[in-house]
């Protein structure tokens, strides 16, 4: 397993190459501190895994502005397409400029806010083929309309999504609907020709999120 560690403008990147020959490169938007597990979750796999860390969670990630989720929290700042750019005209050239092989496809993938933000990266750039939606933030207002009205800017070839059977058991009215948007936005993918899949696992939005998206990343790229 070699390792690549390096900072592009705001942002920090951990990269693991688990494969010495042309593979998968799969960028996830992530907390630095959950990487190397992540990593040994996917031990085995032929992939490189570019673990992005540095962002504001709230802001970076966020598709536009909307109040906050939680008392003691902050509003939502709505700057994923900023945060997006940089990714995409930043972040993957200086990944894939260190590595000896072209990538056979790019995957995005996040949990929970970042798993929101991979979803509307296939509406703001053409640069994926694949998804990780793990326990995505898509209760998040406003963005199931913006999918109804709105055109992917690639289709991609794989699209996993995920949720705890317990996270639409809230009394936050507007995280409550995440089941039923997940459930839409999984058969909207897959209206439009996408390989699709929704799971349930135990628990609740806070139980095993790196094994849940390791489980996603796993899907993507066999499933």
């Amino acid at each position: 397993m070699k390792k690549i560690e390096f900072t592009q403008g705001q942002y920090h990147i951990d990269g693991f190459v688990l494969s010495a020959e042309s593979c998968p490169v799969v960028y996830c938007l992530m907390d630095a501190a959950s990487v190397a597990e992540l990593a040994e979750c996917l031990d085995g796999e032929k992939l490189v895994l570019a673990a992005v860390s540095g962002m504001d969670w709230a802001d970076d990630l966020s598709p536009w502005p909307a109040p906050r989720a939680f008392r003691g929290g902050h509003d939502f700042g709505g700057r994923a397409d900023a945060y997006l750019q940089g990714l995409v005209q930043g972040v993957i050239p200086a990944v894939e400029q260190r590595l000896s092989f072209s990538p056979v496809c790019r995957v995005i993938g996040g949990y929970s806010l970042a798993g929101l933000c991979a979803l509307y990266a296939m509406y703001r750039t053409d640069c994926f083929d694949r998804l990780v939606c793990a326990s995505g933030s898509l209760w998040y207002d406003g963005f199931l309309d913006f999918m109804r009205q709105n055109s992917l800017r690639r289709v991609p070839e794989a699209a996993y999504f995920s949720l705890g059977d317990k996270e639409k058991q809230t009394r936050n009215q507007r995280m409550a609907v995440v089941e039923d948007c997940m459930k839409e936005a999984t058969a909207f993918l897959q209206q439009q020709g996408t390989r699709t899949i929704f799971e349930q696992n135990p628990g609740g939005h806070f139980n095993e999120s790196t094994e849940r998206l390791a489980k996603g990343i796993r899907w993507a790229l066999n499933g």
